[in-house]
């Protein structure tokens, strides 16, 4: 039943004493008629066993179990909810008169004047005068504190009964007696309350007797509300008893009261839970994709940090390839999501403030600085590994050209010095003639001149190996093994001829006879024959070169060394003719040649032959020159390509940064125009990612041709690709604040021209333009806008107060979001710890506790698990088993900044 304990101590109001002396002014003539003495006895016997059924009794004649006075200061003691005076225990008649004058002492202590109504008359019995004496209790304590609109007592509970009965049919309560006959408003006021006890619709104004019978039943089994009247008594009287249906109505206000009361601390209770509820899910999923994405960058940048080397060109392209494929396929994802993780962090940041929450700090090592500074160490790590896969290509390129060069140059070295070690060992010249001896000499002087020329060759194979060893070649133990051998060899060579050399002198005082056109043959067909192995040589040479410049030069040494050929070419005939002249000596003087020349293994075959071969090469050496001439031609137009698109690109990009730059300064229109401008323009930037595509489809035809420079912009690819990335990031952030002012504007009640005086503020001192103040710009803008934040120690404790608050961080800048809801947050009102704590103790029945069972009762099922599992327990004084502590739990919602 209804607690009348709150209003115990207040004293009525003028009008409302007005209207219980009114009422104490008890109609005689009215109580003359029975059927309305019947239903106050019935009314008035129901409601005083209600309230005395709490101490264990009740009354059974209410002008007899009265009369001694006990049963009348327990109701009001119950009723009261304070100690009366200790009651006199005697059977005599003066006991019971002072029992019954203390208890109207108290009701006249209340502020209620009776008005003829003496204890020796409720000692008597004296039935008129005991339900004067109940009315005047009941008006005090069950109807006097009735207040809807202004207005109490009877006319607050007659208001009350027509807000809450006005929508239904055949319902018009005028007053307390005929408007109640029918029954259809009393069945109304439950139907309005509880819908599911009572269906309405199938209830007649016809039948009187079976909707009051419904009304009285439901109310006594459904919403503990005794039964105080009878059908038949309500109905059988011309004129219902208005004081039975007031105390009967009563009941229903104070039962249906008090459940609005606990349903409205739920709602509040479910309110603040169900935000507190989102805002951990918001932290846990930041947390989680915070911990994905620093454990993604964690994993990667070991790979782009590693340098292992590969062996070929081939192997290390593989490697550019693999990159390609992180740049385009596994990194933009990661982009978005580090994109999103910073929306995310800016929403859930608006909220806590939006519901007077302390700002979210994630754990150690997942701020957005944090993620900010490994994404920076990612990019880095991209940086040196492209430019070591670069660097590794262009050495391996060179390796691989020095490798073929050493074992070509070597290849013609062995097969010069193939048998020549025979040759210097033989000792041909112990069985000579003269003249053989000589030629022998002069042949040995014609090999130590050929000896001499391949000098050059065994020193360029050496400084080839060298260079190999240098730059790391990957089969340097071959290449030391075949330099070794030639550098040995020539070692022997050298040696061996020296002492042929030596030998040949000894015994040139022998041979006199030498034949010196052989001699000059032989002398002149060396060096020319060693020009052509060099000219051939030179003709099969690989070449490696980068850009247009370096072939042309390529081309104007081999066209010098065409221009030779005309006086190569005399020489060649001169030596011929030197052979021609040998015969026909011979011929003239009869001499019969004994074999070939000699002094030289040379002889015009060989230099034909080998003249052949280089008049063949050099058209070879033309078409190799040519077909690489067009390859760098065909690069200087990729680099021109490319140049065009990334300095369009680049541009483009450099323009929209400085665009949006003015439009998150010079935003104009209501935020949800702003807002569909910024998406429009998201979009159109979104459109221009096909030139995107292309420029990079241009860049890996540069990276497949091996082109490494470009003298025709200043753009490089990474330069384009960090621009895009953050023109992306921009214009969402930028969409994100909008999105927040338009939360923080909703949430907060704030007006279109009060977000634009904000930014008008904001913008003033913002002079550099960056979006954020600095703690000196923002403390001028707090003194524009009357904020005492002097330079004295309570101005200067104030704004750093001020500061905690829009700088959690801690970073000397303060953005315009954190401008408008600190604005915001001065202006308007929000839940507090207080409001949840009066909420919790209204359900808690003013205790300083509450139970499961009582949670678990008034709040829907997962907010209930949900306090239940964070509610420390009671441990107060008047604690019991179970108790759970709901004050430090509501202070903890709101932080330490509530307690």
């Amino acid at each position: 039943m209804v607690d009348y304990h709150a209003a115990r101590n207040q004293s009525p109001s003028s009008a409302e004493q007005t209207y219980m002396e009114q009422e104490n002014d008890w109609d005689r003539d009215m109580m003359l008629d029975p059927s309305w003495e019947r239903q106050q006895v019935k009314t008035f016997t129901a409601w005083c066993n209600s309230h005395l059924r709490k101490s264990g009794t009740q009354i059974e004649n209410i002008d007899e179990d009265f009369r001694d006075g006990l049963k009348l200061m327990l109701l009001l003691e119950v009723i009261a909810g304070e100690r009366l005076p200790k009651p006199e225990r005697g059977k005599m008649r003066v006991h019971k008169v002072s029992n019954v004058n203390k208890a109207l002492d108290f009701i006249t202590g209340k502020g209620v004047r009776l008005v003829g109504i003496g204890a020796e008359e409720i000692v008597d019995g004296n039935c008129k005068m005991t339900l004067g004496m109940i009315w005047t209790i009941i008006l005090r304590f069950a109807i006097q504190d009735i207040s809807v609109e202004e207005t109490s007592a009877k006319e607050g509970l007659l208001l009350w009964c027509q807000r809450k009965t006005a929508p239904y049919k055949n319902v018009n309560v005028q007053n307390f007696h005929m408007s109640w006959k029918d029954g259809l408003a009393f069945n109304a006021l439950i139907h309005r309350h509880r819908p599911d006890l009572i269906d309405y619709d199938s209830l007649r104004k016809d039948d009187p007797v079976n909707n009051l019978n419904n009304a009285f039943e439901v109310a006594e089994k459904h919403l503990d509300i005794p039964k105080m009247l009878d059908a038949e008594d309500i109905v059988g009287t011309m004129r219902p008893d208005e004081k039975a249906i007031m105390t009967y109505v009563s009941s229903f206000y104070h039962a249906f009261s008090g459940a609005q009361k606990a349903e409205t601390a739920a709602n509040r209770i479910c309110k603040v839970l169900a935000v507190n509820q989102e805002n951990e899910q918001m932290m846990e999923d930041y947390e989680k994709l915070a911990s994905n994405l620093l454990e993604w960058i964690r994993c990667t940048i070991p790979w782009l940090e590693t340098r292992t080397q590969e062996k070929t060109v081939n192997d290390m392209q593989t490697k550019q390839e693999d990159f390609r494929d992180y740049r385009t396929v596994d990194k933009p994802p990661k982009v978005q999501e580090k994109c999103q993780l910073e929306i995310s962090f800016n929403t859930l940041q608006t909220k806590l403030r939006l519901s007077n929450r302390p700002a979210f700090m994630p754990s150690e090592g997942r701020m957005v600085s944090d993620i900010n500074g490994a994404w920076h160490t990612l990019e880095g790590a991209e940086k040196g590994y492209e430019e070591w896969i670069l660097s590794e290509i262009r050495r391996l390129e060179r390796l691989e050209h020095l490798a073929e060069k050493f074992h070509q140059k070597a290849a013609i070295h062995e097969g010069w010095s193939n048998g020549k070690e025979a040759m210097l060992t033989q000792k041909d010249y112990e069985t000579s003639s003269l003249s053989e001896v000589r030629a022998l000499i002069r042949k040995h002087e014609a090999f130590e001149s050929d000896l001499a020329a391949h000098q050059d060759r065994v020193e360029q194979i050496a400084t080839i190996a060298q260079e190999l060893n240098e730059l790391e070649y990957y089969d340097s133990a071959s290449v030391n093994a075949r330099c070794k051998n030639i550098c040995d060899q020539w070692d022997v060579l050298g040696l061996f001829t020296q002492g042929r050399k030596e030998n040949l002198e000894r015994t040139e005082e022998q041979l006199k006879t030498i034949d010196e056109l052989y001699l000059e043959f032989a002398k002149r067909a060396a060096p020319f024959n060693n020009w052509m192995e060099g000219a051939m040589e030179d003709l099969q040479d690989m070449f490696i070169v980068h850009n247009v410049d370096e072939i042309q030069g390529l081309i104007t040494a081999h066209d010098q060394f065409k221009s030779t050929l005309d006086e190569a070419n005399k020489e060649r005939k001169a030596i011929q003719s030197i052979q021609a002249e040998v015969q026909k000596t011979a011929q003239n003087n009869g001499i019969k040649l004994s074999g070939a020349n000699p002094y030289t293994t040379i002889t015009s075959e060989s230099i034909d032959d080998k003249w052949s071969k280089a008049a063949e090469l050099v058209p070879l050496r033309d078409k190799a020159l040519q077909g690489e001439l067009d390859k760098q031609n065909s690069n200087d137009s990729l680099r021109a390509k490319f140049a065009t698109q990334a300095n369009t690109v680049g541009a483009y990009i450099q323009a929209k940064m400085e665009e949006i730059g003015r439009i998150s300064i010079e935003m104009n229109g209501t935020l949800e125009d702003q807002l569909t401008n910024l998406k429009e323009y998201q979009e159109s930037i979104m459109s221009y990612s096909p030139e995107m595509k292309k420029v990079e489809g241009s860049h890996q035809l540069i990276q497949e041709a091996l082109i490494f420079d470009n003298k025709y912009t200043s753009y490089t690819m990474e330069h384009l690709r960090v621009g895009w990335e953050q023109l992306l990031t921009t214009i969402a952030r930028t969409i994100n604040e909008i999105e927040n002012q338009i939360l923080t504007r909703d949430a907060k009640g704030i007006s279109q021209e009060q977000l634009y005086e904000y930014r008008a503020s904001f913008n003033h001192f913002d002079k550099d333009h960056s979006g954020a103040l600095m703690a000196e710009e923002f403390k001028a803008c707090l003194i524009s806008l009357g904020h005492d934040v002097e330079n004295d120690k309570q101005g200067e404790a104030e704004f750093a107060r001020i500061m905690g608050i829009v700088d959690p961080n801690c970073s000397q800048a303060v953005t315009f979001q954190a401008f408008i809801d600190f604005m915001s947050r001065e202006t308007t009102d929000t839940d507090t710890a207080d409001q949840v704590i009066a909420s919790f103790k209204i359900l808690a029945g003013d205790k300083s506790f509450i139970t499961a069972e009582e949670l678990r009762r008034e709040l829907p099922p997962d907010q209930a698990e949900y306090c239940i599992a964070r509610m420390a327990p009671y441990a107060g004084p008047d604690a019991v088993p179970g108790a759970l502590d709901y004050m430090s739990f509501s202070t903890a919602l709101y932080g330490e900044s509530d307690l």
